[in-house]
């Protein structure tokens, strides 16, 4: 069930009750390619009873097709033509499932090195992430990189899920020195002991994931479902301040509405109220917020996830790509941008590169002034200065644009602490930037 929470609007003192989602957990997957798991997703799927029989149908269809003497449960989420026919998976596919409990938003990523930048899109927003390695191979160079991005993603637990442990016949050595292996690792990216789980599991035969298995009377834990189901879950950011990038400014003039000036957009972070002082950046305009429409009709309050159009005490020449915050805690305009960005191009990033960097709903012009150290997820270590970031390497950079910016930490907002990078010739995205994330811990926290 949903908790709630109060907050007292920071002006006008009114008291708003609001909800926690301790029912919602949003979760990612990640692990090194053939480690298992879109088949591990699909185990989740079928024995949580969340697949249709149209569905269980086609895959029981398309492995028969291969020879396969029982399904693969893969095929429930590897959905493009080129994934089923290569047995990979390219893109982020998101799953929907629940169970009496709780409800779950599933993203799962990639495992080859090319779509790492797939893992960071699927990861950007996670609770919790599932990191897979198998039991024959144990942590691997992959596992150590994911495990490195999921760190600077913020990703606040990790589940390491030994998978194919039937493979290994069951043998709690091998489980135990993977797990010993993976715990340094994490210690070392900065996660707390309380903030890691190891679970022996099986996808493809369904032990410890959904039921406790047998098979394993070493192992005393949970089963991954039940894990899932339990963990506690951080609460939706209400307490962070206020954020709202302005999207779309509303002027229906009409006889019913002749005076109406809303702004609409999407809270990014913290709650707004009616009778709320806020600030429209990067103008620097004080005022109040005077309305809080939504789809629904009016609404005392907003929290962050929800869409909405603000009306304003004031008169202001406000448009799309501005930024109305809390007064109180506003972010910093500058149009010097200090961040760690994960390159995600084929072509690699040199400093002086011209770039769009896209902040919230404005888009700018940018220019990168430095590329002051690329980290060695490997080593933990940071090398300093180097002459260029190439494919799925993480850095950082400082970039300056060409015009100011409300930018966030990334610890203190995802939304506005964060941006893409944009390659102004043909659009594509070349990076995904973190601000405010420095290098310098992960890389001297091995030593």
């Amino acid at each position: 069930m949903s908790e709630t929470t109060t907050r007292t609007a920071p002006d006008s003192g009114t008291e708003v009750t609001l909800p926690v989602r301790t029912d919602l957990l949003r979760l990612a997957t990640a692990g090194s390619v053939d480690d298992g798991k879109s088949t591990l997703v699909g185990r989740l799927l079928h024995d949580t009873k969340s697949v249709l029989a149209d569905q269980l149908d086609a895959v029981h269809r398309a492995s028969a097709d291969r020879g396969l003497s029982t399904p693969d449960l893969s095929l429930l989420v590897d959905g493009l033509r080129a994934e089923r026919e290569q047995g990979i998976t390219i893109d982020v596919a998101y799953r929907y499932f629940a169970t009496p409990k709780r409800t779950f938003v599933l993203a799962d990523t990639p495992g080859h090195v090319q779509y790492t930048r797939n893992t960071v899109t699927g990861a950007s927003t996670a609770q919790l992430a599932v990191l897979l390695v198998d039991a024959r191979k144990g942590v691997v160079e992959q596992t150590r990189r994911h495990a490195a991005v999921l760190a600077l993603l913020g990703v606040p637990r990790l589940v390491l899920a030994v998978n194919k442990i039937d493979m290994v016949d069951f043998d709690e050595a091998t489980h135990t020195r993977i797990a010993e292996e993976f715990a340094r690792h994490a210690r070392a990216l900065g996660y707390a002991d309380d903030a890691v789980v190891t679970i022996p599991v099986s996808a493809l035969h369904g032990d410890n994931v959904v039921e406790r298995s047998e098979r394993t009377p070493w192992y005393d834990g949970p089963s991954l479902l039940e894990h899932l189901e339990t963990v506690p879950v951080a609460p939706d950011p209400h307490d962070a301040p206020f954020r709202m990038p302005v999207q779309y400014v509303i002027r229906p003039r009409t006889a019913e509405f002749p005076d109406y000036r809303g702004y609409a957009g999407q809270v990014a972070a913290g709650v707004v109220a009616a009778g709320d002082e806020v600030v429209v950046l990067p103008a620097g305009l004080r005022t109040r917020v005077s309305k809080v429409d939504t789809p629904d009709g009016e609404a005392h309050n907003a929290a962050a996830g929800r869409s909405v159009t603000l009306l304003l005490a004031d008169d202001f020449d406000i448009a799309r790509g501005d930024v109305i915050a809390s007064a109180d805690s506003a972010p910093r305009v500058t149009d010097e941008i200090d961040a760690t960005v994960c390159w995600l191009a084929e072509k690699p990033l040199q400093p002086g590169a011209r770039v769009l960097v896209k902040h919230g709903t404005r888009t700018v012009q940018a220019i990168v002034t430095e590329l002051s150290a690329r980290f060695d997820e490997q080593q933990l270590s940071s090398v300093d200065n180097p002459d260029s970031l190439q494919l799925n390497e993480i850095g950082h950079v400082q970039l300056r644009t060409a015009e100011p910016l409300p930018i966030d930490e990334y610890a203190v907002s995802r939304r506005t602490g964060s941006f893409l990078v944009i390659d102004p010739s043909d659009g594509t995205t070349l990076a995904g930037g973190l601000v405010g994330i420095p290098l310098a811990p992960l890389a001297t926290a091995a030593e």
